[in-house]
């Protein structure tokens, strides 16, 4: 609890102790009403000053329709209506109920902040032979630094010297250490819990891990849902509303009567409409809702998983058909070369031409080849290179005119390719027109992809469909060995979006579709969809731009959790909104009708309050 929260919480036993001190003081001694006036003034102005003031405050600025505004009029009116316990009351419990309130949120704010312990306060390096702290975003990328073991790893880079355990679980959610040694790839955020290491940053500060999930999670709350907006358009008219219909009770309602011959009862009308005021405050529609949001997003991030906004959650609470790149999605992304058929040339001597071909790039398969190969091809022997997006890559190796690439590159070419028996992706060689041979590629199916999409269909999801740009047989085996109800092949990066066109389509009003990937040419489709699912950990920093969803232990399985943690949220914002606005609906009427008094007011406004958020942060637990 917060220093400020305490503060309130003393106001309140007091407030409440003279308040219970009163009203048997009231009954004991016949006081005057001016003494008795004078005595339930004491609790009020102790717990209702700040209320006083800040409706004052809103008057002055223009902005009158609001709670503090509901609650100043409601009591001071019953003050002067004689009411003296009634009115005390109403701000007591008033400010018991925004007391809970802001522990709740806080609750719900500490989830997201265990996420920000990820933020480094600096970075070790090396001047002189002494090692120096200094600021995390000073470091250029390239540069030597320093991790001891307790302390967070400050930026991207590479393991150059030393071996340790990592604690990621700031990152994934995964509590399992994770063992990294000289050549490991670490990421910032991690916290090194043994042994001294040395780092060499691949990255800028701005540009690394923890850097960007800091920024995703503050710009969260920016992006809201159509729920939070009709809330906030809703208070908008509402209060201004019930305060019309107030006036109405304390002021027509008695002059029609005079109208018609019958008593005015101004004190009992003017005592309806102060009532009708405090029921009608709208506090468990404006605090509960963006609550269940906040408790909904912080629980997602403390598993791994990093909604962008609300209308995300929103968004992905609806989904029903979920569409996922191959490679580094359903797969590892981790490729071997496992066969070289149909060649006309000894097989390193193919592997050598494919990898000098290959040399400029950083794609999976490009590495598996340079694995197989065993060693650094001369690169003077290549003399230009001509990467085409979706075919593969052209070339002029030792003089001769080198094409390396699928089957579209065979027919750009004019060469007849060769087909494989094996399972897997070919790249296919042709050398000065003449097919050379072609390369079995093989990627291997992460342990939880089938489990994945089965979790998928337990949670609605109706269509499970799969894009790559591999061969036809690559991708069947690949689709049957994890369930995907279909899949598209041989696709370039528009021919992707071209099938999440036609699928969204096909989508009945109100569902949505995720799209899930993880490389640079999966970007547009991750802002095509009606939801982005990245793979964090692996993926590109493009796809994690334009995704909407991150995913950050590459996990597939956690995209069947981000849907259900959604759906549970919005279940819980709709029940808020049902709850709230019938018990308000209710006891407004009765309050209109002079049934309800001051205490069924109170528990219309803070009763509901407190039950709404007690309902709300329930978002924050889900298995």
């Amino acid at each position: 609890m917060s220093r400020k929260q305490k503060k309130i919480l003393i106001r309140i036993i007091i407030a409440a102790v003279l308040l219970f001190a009163c009203i048997a003081a009231e009954h004991i001694f016949a006081l005057p009403w001016w003494a008795n006036l004078c005595m339930f003034l004491v609790p009020y102005i102790i717990i209702g000053y700040d209320i006083l003031k800040k409706s004052a405050k809103g008057i002055m600025r223009g902005q009158i329709f609001d709670e503090n505004f509901l609650m100043a009029i409601a009591t001071i009116g019953a003050f002067a209506l004689g009411e003296y316990p009634e009115a005390a009351a109403v701000m007591l419990f008033y400010q018991t109920g925004e007391l809970f309130q802001s522990v709740a949120v806080g609750k719900s704010r500490r989830s997201i902040s265990a996420l920000m312990d990820i933020r480094p306060d600096y970075a070790n390096v090396e001047r002189d032979g002494e090692i120096v702290q200094v600021a995390p975003d000073e470091v250029a990328a390239g540069s030597e630094i320093i991790v001891k073991a307790g302390e967070k790893v400050p930026i991207d880079g590479i393991i150059v010297d030393g071996s340790t355990t990592l604690d990621t679980a700031a990152l994934t959610g995964e509590s399992v250490p994770v063992d990294a040694a000289e050549g490991s790839e670490i990421k910032s955020g991690c916290i090194n819990m043994t042994g001294l290491i040395r780092v060499r940053t691949t990255k800028e500060f701005g540009e690394s891990t923890a850097s960007k999930i800091l920024e995703l999670v503050e710009n969260s709350g920016a992006r809201k849902s159509r729920s939070e907006n009709f809330i906030s358009k809703f208070a908008r008219y509402y209060t201004p509303a019930v305060c019309i219909g107030a006036a109405s009770l304390a002021v027509v309602v008695p002059l029609l009567r005079m109208v018609f011959g019958a008593s005015a009862d101004w004190g009992d009308w003017v005592m309806r409409a102060l009532t009708f005021l405090v029921i009608s405050c709208p506090c468990a529609l404006v605090i509960s809702i963006p609550l269940s949001f906040f408790a909904g997003i912080g629980c997602a991030s403390s598993r791994g998983v990093l909604v962008k906004g609300s209308n995300y959650l929103e968004a992905l609470s609806r989904t029903r058909a979920v569409v996922f790149d191959k490679t580094g999605t359903m797969t590892k992304g981790v490729f071997e070369v496992v066969g070289i058929h149909h060649n006309s040339l000894e097989d390193k001597m193919l592997l050598e031409y494919a990898a000098l071909a290959e040399s400029g790039s950083n794609h999976p398969i490009a590495k598996s080849i340079f694995r197989a190969l065993g060693e650094a091809p001369d690169k003077s022997r290549l003399q230009n290179a001509e990467e085409i997006s979706g075919y593969g890559v052209k070339a002029v190796i030792d003089g001769k005119s080198v094409a390396v690439g699928n089957e579209r590159l065979m027919e750009s070419v004019g060469v007849k390719r060769k087909d494989c028996h094996g399972n897997g992706t070919l790249v296919h060689i042709a050398i000065d027109g003449e097919y050379a041979g072609h390369i079995l590629i093989a990627d291997i199916v992460k342990p939880n992809a089938k489990k994945a999409l089965d979790l998928l269909r337990e949670c609605g999801v109706k269509k499970t469909v799969m894009l790559t740009g591999d061969s036809e047989k690559a991708a069947a085996a690949v689709a049957e060995k994890i369930g995907a109800d279909k899949h598209y092949a041989s696709l370039l990066p528009a021919d992707k979006v071209d099938r999440v066109e036609e699928l969204l389509l096909e989508q009945q009003r109100g569902e949505t579709l995720a799209f899930v990937g993880d490389g640079l040419n999966d970007a547009p489709v991750l802002s095509r969809a009606d939801v982005g699912i990245a793979m964090g950990a692996l993926g590109s920093d493009a796809a994690i731009e334009a995704a909407d969803v991150v995913l950050m232990d590459d996990d597939p399985v956690k995209i069947s959790l981000a849907i259900r943690i959604a759906k549970k949220c919005m279940r819980i914002v709709y029940e808020n909104i049902v709850f709230a606005i019938g018990v308000k609906l209710l006891c407004l009427v009765l309050g209109a009708l002079g049934i309800a008094n001051m205490w069924l007011a109170i528990f219309a406004d803070v009763g509901v309050m407190v039950i709404a958020v007690l309902n709300a942060i329930r978002a924050l637990k889900i298995k």
